[in-house]
């Protein structure tokens, strides 16, 4: 099979990452995707640092005997913790991380605080913090760490009453009206979009999903490795835990009709 033929490789703690791998299919849907969601030991973002790093080499190593020509990390977490890792440890394929969408948000909006929503250690990462000194100009940057969201939307939650409660009560002391732009800095949040919109207006919440995408195609441009393929590629999807239910609902995710 030629280089440009193999898959693109995307992995996520969980079923997250198939918002970013929904985006990839959109404009490159003649290439082959392999995603491997490590459900198993979900959630990432409330382990340790080289507890995340271990699982990450781990899940990566698996994709790479897949053998694919270029690498997502569709993890937040992951990607704060163990990227720059995983580019020294495969050197030759080309690798690309998610960050927080805080540029386009602050760039939405001249005023307004901007609320971040994110795993606990995505918050805690460097370089999560030399984000917002880069991007933030000057603007009041509200971190959230959301333990327990990545949960609901394991178990196929996306809307309802339990996860109204449980977004309510995270912005119970923030002035809605205040807030100019939320930021959803975890694969997995856009697919609770629709019940926080009930919330903040739905103009105001930017993941960084598109982005990922976009780079990836600039990543596969610049190495003359798009698949020239007229037809549909193939998708593969794998889960650590095995279970038919999760890789039902990553087929769902993949078809759920999101803004």
């Amino acid at each position: 099979m030629k280089t440009n033929d193999l898959p693109i490789g995307f992995f996520d703690s969980g079923v997250g990452g198939i918002s970013v791998l929904r985006e990839a299919c959109k404009i490159l849907p003649n290439e082959n995707y392999i995603y491997f969601g490590d459900s198993k030991n979900a959630p990432y973002g409330t382990r340790s640092d080289n507890e995340i790093k271990d699982l990450t080499l781990k899940a990566i190593d698996f994709l790479v005997n897949k053998k694919v020509k270029a690498l997502v990390v569709a993890c937040n977490t992951a990607t704060s913790v163990a990227i720059n890792t995983l580019r020294d440890t495969y050197r030759d394929l080309p690798i690309v991380g998610i960050e927080p969408a805080v540029k386009p948000a602050v760039e939405f909006t001249n005023s307004g605080s901007i609320v971040i929503m994110a795993t606990p250690m995505t918050l805690k990462m460097r370089k999560f913090n030399e984000l917002i000194t880069t991007y933030s100009e000057g603007r009041e940057i509200i971190p959230m760490p959301c333990p327990g969201l990545v949960e609901f939307i394991e178990k196929g939650i996306f809307e309802g009453e339990d996860l109204h409660k449980f977004l309510m009560n995270k912005y119970k002391d923030i002035n809605i009206d205040d807030v100019g732009a939320v930021v959803l800095g975890c694969t997995h949040y856009p697919f609770i979009k629709k019940e926080l919109s009930k919330i903040i207006d739905e103009n105001k919440i930017f993941d960084g999903s598109k982005g990922t995408a976009n780079q990836l195609k600039h990543l596969l441009e610049d190495r003359h490795l798009l698949n020239n393929s007229s037809t549909t590629g193939n998708i593969e999807i794998i889960n650590s835990l095995n279970d038919n239910y999760l890789n039902e609902l990553c087929i769902n995710l993949l078809n759920l009709n999101i803004k």
